[in-house]
């Protein structure tokens, strides 16, 4: 069986390897075509570099908020099966899920859900 330091020695080696054959893959002088605005093969109508709206990073903070949150009570029903801890796991998927739905709620209230101001 392979020892802690063999694997870490091997997983930094293959780190190192891909990350040179990544650097040294591409032209490091990019020419004007690379360089310019890409619209599905049309001329562009605009500035390519318009900045986006700071309430669709809100939303995608959000989903990703509550996906996690899916993620940490997705465990909890099989605590409830073969766990010992049973009523302390139940109050701490409580308090979770109260203090999401206060920011949720906090949110709404703000007005930070909607999409038009």
């Amino acid at each position: 069986m392979l020892t802690l330091a063999y694997i870490v020695g091997i997983a930094s080696t293959l780190v190192l390897l891909l990350l040179l054959i990544g650097l040294n893959l591409p032209g490091l002088q990019p020419d004007n075509e690379k360089l310019s605005a890409y619209e599905c093969g049309f001329d562009p109508m605009g500035n390519a570099r318009l900045p986006f709206s700071l309430r669709f990073f809100l939303v995608a903070i959000l989903f990703l908020l509550f996906d996690l949150e899916i993620a940490l009570i997705l465990p909890y029903p099989l605590e409830m099966v073969y766990g010992s801890y049973v009523f302390f796991d139940y109050w701490l998927v409580v308090i979770l899920v109260v203090v999401l739905t206060l920011g949720l709620m906090y949110e709404w209230i703000k007005g930070g859900l909607e999409w038009t101001e």
